[in-house]
């Protein structure tokens, strides 16, 4: 039989085994999967798994020290345009007047920028709403405020989390929400580690359809 002849020959009987009832295998045992927590300490996990994803997690205590961050991050790129949501701990912090008192060229969503200016935006810092210690992921909730744009067009990602927004698993994401008391946001974002993408030759290639690196700073 030529080798056409065969490969067709052989598509045949998978299509016939394939829908045949009772053909498929069975499903692998569950073993482990499902809820996984993070362990006893929430905080370290989420670090460690960040950090296993190609991300970077930074502590602080005060206002001065997620300063002191956001400069250490900055500066080595020779960022100075940055794009930042609007309320949440990134207003409460004041990092917007912050940052402009220290030269940057600072850009809200608030305050309606261009589609030129969100393109030209070297660093978005977002706030977040939730961080998850089992796969060391982001998750930002999109609202005005927070718009998709601020995580996803601008090269770096600075993201600024509490140490309260911690969740121990993905379980408990979902947990948050039930249909008649507390509906989810219109839209969730789940971002583990920078942007990555491995269809071309399955070569690993980062910051191709988003932000080629992310920092989380936990502010206690």
């Amino acid at each position: 039989m030529a080798t056409r002849e065969l490969m067709l020959h052989r598509i045949k009987q998978a299509v016939i085994e394939g829908n045949r009832a009772g053909g498929a295998p069975p499903l692998p045992r569950r073993g482990t999967v499902g809820y996984q927590g993070a362990g006893t300490d929430s905080v370290q996990k989420f670090c460690t798994e960040l950090a296993n994803a190609g991300g970077i997690a930074h502590h602080a205590d005060v206002i001065t020290d997620v300063v002191r961050v956001v400069e250490s991050i900055l500066q080595p790129l020779h960022a100075h345009k940055l794009l930042l949501s609007a309320g949440g701990t990134v207003e409460r912090l004041g990092l917007p007047s912050i940052l402009r008192d220290l030269g940057y060229d600072v850009r809200v969503v608030n305050e309606t920028p261009t589609r030129d200016e969100l393109f030209a935006a070297d660093v978005g810092i977002t706030n977040v709403h939730r961080l998850i210690a089992e796969t060391g992921s982001v998750v930002v909730a999109t609202s005005p405020s927070e718009p998709r744009s601020v995580s996803l067009l601008p090269p770096v990602h600075i993201a600024i989390a509490e140490r309260s927004q911690i969740l121990p698993d993905l379980f408990d994401l979902f947990d948050l929400y039930t249909p008649t008391q507390s509906l989810p946001p219109a839209c969730l974002t789940l971002i583990t580690g920078p942007s990555k993408t491995g269809d071309i030759e399955l070569k690993l290639v980062t910051g191709v359809h988003g932000p080629g690196e992310i920092h989380v700073i936990i502010v206690d």
